[in-house]
């Protein structure tokens, strides 16, 4: 097949999103497919764009690894500006190339490939692609969105409340609403950018501020303390529990993608009824937010046994620290061959259509 791998974008998690094309990509040529790595914001600028599949162009080596901190997006953006002026999103001739490929991996983590945008344009494009169509991605972005279905669907989750900009700048600011220790934390962000662990009104405050310089909505929700979980879930069927553990503070960016920094142990070493219980409420929040093909569940195990599910991740992260891979290899199934698993339960969408 001809698979387009697309990644990058101007997300806090470009890196991780250039790190998992990069895998991604040599994977399914390792398969035998004809594969292109794109970057979908920086595009490609060649005019042999339509013979792009036969080239033997290859800028994957390129690609290095995820650095402690986020990326520094306003470099990125003059970079596409010198190109043609940054217009779209799309970098040159994204489209064009995507419309050429029989699917396309999105590689894509954090908004504007995580939240359903660039789903919603490839279907009216009829371009194909892996994962959950945009109904799905964009209800898994939003947090606070996310926490009213599983409230709905009595997925257990923590108790919380939605702020805006709007109402912080007019003062509103919902002081002791959600009681300390709580967690301040963008609604649309991911890789734990944005989130912040607060026990009192100065650090409150400051949270506040660092949140709304990122987003225009915030969540602020009850702090739970106790042990970290997720849970894949591949066409409605979770995969096996994997326990995460920080060697120092909390799951952030920097113990998320740097070797050695947490202990991660699948199948997690948990009752026979916990891990039933969990992979049940995985599957519960898959089936609630009207997610396809495949996701992940994070979740939050406290010592009294209850289980509270955090949020979903559409298009989980595929590096060598990811857990879905790792998840996978628990039952045998390895990271080339999960590679091609999630393109073929992909397709499946469209042989419905």
């Amino acid at each position: 097949m001809k698979i387009v791998v697309l990644a990058g974008g101007t997300s806090t998690e470009r890196d991780v999103s250039l790190v998992t094309g990069k895998k991604v990509y040599q994977a399914l040529k390792n398969k035998g497919h004809q594969v292109v790595l794109l970057d979908i914001y920086l595009g490609y600028t060649g005019d042999d764009y339509a013979e792009v599949f036969a080239l033997e162009k290859d800028w994957a080596e390129e690609i290095g690894a995820i650095g402690t901190q986020a990326p520094d997006l306003e470099k990125i953006k003059e970079l596409r500006i010198k190109t043609d002026g940054g217009r779209s999103f799309f970098g040159p001739h994204v489209l064009d190339i995507c419309s050429l490929s029989d699917i396309v991996f999105l590689g894509l983590h954090g908004s504007n490939g995580e939240d359903g945008r660039v789903q919603a344009v490839f279907d009216l494009f009829g371009i194909r692609y892996t994962g959950s169509g945009y109904m799905g991605a964009a209800l898994s972005m939003d947090k606070g969105l996310s926490k009213t279905l599983f409230d709905a669907y009595r997925i257990c989750t923590p108790k919380g409340i939605t702020m805006s900009r709007q109402e912080y700048l007019a003062g509103e600011k919902h002081y002791g609403e959600v009681p300390y220790p709580c967690v301040v934390k963008t609604c649309c962000g991911g890789s734990s950018v944005g989130v912040y662990i607060v026990n009192d009104d100065e650090q409150y405050e400051q949270a506040l501020c660092d949140a709304f310089s990122l987003e225009a909505e915030i969540i602020v929700e009850q702090y739970i303390k106790g042990r970290e979980f997720s849970v894949g879930v591949m066409e409605g069927k979770a995969l096996p529990v994997i326990e995460i553990a920080p060697l120092q503070g909390f799951y952030d960016y920097k113990n998320k993608y740097q070797a050695g920094s947490t202990v991660e142990t699948c199948p997690a070493e948990l009752t026979e009824e916990e891990t039933d219980r969990m992979q049940r409420a995985a599957e519960a929040a898959f089936e609630a937010l009207r997610l396809e093909a495949y996701a992940r569940m994070d979740f939050i195990m406290q010592e009294d046994g209850t289980c509270y599910c955090l949020e979903a991740n559409t298009l989980p992260g595929m590096t060598d620290t990811s857990l879905l891979p790792q998840e996978a290899q628990a039952i045998g199934i390895g990271y080339e061959e999960l590679c091609q698993k999630i393109v073929d339960i992909s397709l499946k969408k469209y042989r419905r259509i």
